[in-house]
């Protein structure tokens, strides 16, 4: 498998790395075969983050005992110095490990002052002082955000949702970051399971050497479709230029990415899934979505309060109550055109 360098870091990690937040969904057993099994193929470099509830454990469960041989990052949301310290402790036990090869700040709205001496920034620079971390990151859904954290000379890495439906103007970070030495790390790179054909999402970051996508991976079969690529040296051709066109088509704009920062809902709404239901009837097995449990959810977006939580947390400026409407008559002529008569009048 291929490797690409991570910026000023140094770091030479696998073309496809893994993206840990999914493991979370799986038991013990089931995520430490996936792990070996990525570990077994080549893969060296896996992202967690403090808030993935037991990806750290399970990381750590399969990896204690192979720690050399791997890069691993994880995250805090800590809002103080202190929260962040304690929740790199945790990390470190969870992780059976006594350092971590990258610690990010977890989707922060702005950049902290770095002249704070109790803020978070500063928790960064006291890790790595410690020994506790080699290199310190951010991740950001909010490109205004990431630009200026590669601009500012105090990060090492960038990690920022890139597929290839992104705008040219997210895509453009690469180049900038390319351009600083700051390692980009491109999470979301399937869109949250929108972009359905891993060899043209493979074939769309191998035209790009600086870029380092984690795939969100959860299952054996999910894991194989990408050491498949790389065992094929799959790379750009008509036809697959041709899918990632009918995907910008389809998908670009004003659409939900699945990140789930909209969540909680006051009401119970699946916010994270039933805003991109529109994409998800067409781009996943629909009957999952017909079910009497699935009507009891969509029967939940009519008690919608419109309070505008979900649009003050979304990093992407989305109408989410909209897009919830919307869903929802989607749905219901889905529904319809299927041969369901029990729909939601």
């Amino acid at each position: 498998m291929k490797m690409k360098k991570l910026g000023r870091t140094g770091l030479m990690v696998t073309e496809n790395s893994f993206g840990a937040l999914p493991i979370q969904r799986i038991d013990q057993k089931s995520a430490m075969e996936l792990l070996h099994m990525a570990y077994d193929a080549g893969i060296n470099y896996y992202d967690t983050a403090r808030a993935y509830t037991d990806s750290e454990e399970k990381l750590g469960a399969a990896f204690h005992d192979r720690r050399s041989s791997i890069v691993i990052s994880t995250k805090s949301q800590g809002k103080t110095k202190q929260q962040v310290l304690d929740d790199l402790d945790t990390s470190l036990k969870n992780l059976r490990t006594d350092y971590v090869d990258i610690l990010q700040l977890h989707n922060i709205a702005s950049l902290p002052d770095p002249q704070d001496p109790d803020g978070i920034h500063a928790a960064l620079e006291e890790a790595r002082k410690q020994g506790k971390c080699r290199f310190i990151g951010i991740t950001s859904h909010r490109r205004p955000v990431a630009e200026a954290a590669a601009k500012s000379g105090l990060y090492d890495t960038v990690q920022f949702p890139v597929s290839h439906i992104s705008p040219q103007e997210d895509i453009d970070l690469i180049d900038l970051c390319g351009k600083l030495d700051v390692g980009f790390i491109a999470m979301k790179a399937l869109s949250g399971g929108l972009i359905t054909c891993a060899q043209a999402a493979y074939a769309f970051f191998q035209q790009i050497p600086n870029a380092v996508p984690i795939w969100g991976i959860q299952k054996k079969e999910e894991l194989q479709q990408f050491l498949d690529c790389a065992q094929q040296g799959i790379t750009m051709t008509p036809e697959l230029q041709a899918v990632i066109e009918k995907d910008r088509k389809e998908l670009a704009g004003n659409f939900c990415r699945g990140c789930g920062y909209c969540m909680p809902c006051r009401e119970g709404i699946q916010i994270n899934t039933i805003a991109r239901l529109p994409q998800l009837l067409r781009r996943s097995p629909w009957q999952q979505y017909m079910t009497e449990e699935w009507c009891k959810e969509m029967e939940k977006v009519e008690n919608c309060r419109r309070c505008g939580a979900c649009e003050s947390k979304c990093p992407y400026g989305l109408n989410c109550t909209q897009l919830l409407r919307e869903s929802l008559e989607d749905w219901k002529q889905f529904r319809k055109e299927k041969g369901y008569t029990d729909h939601i009048d």
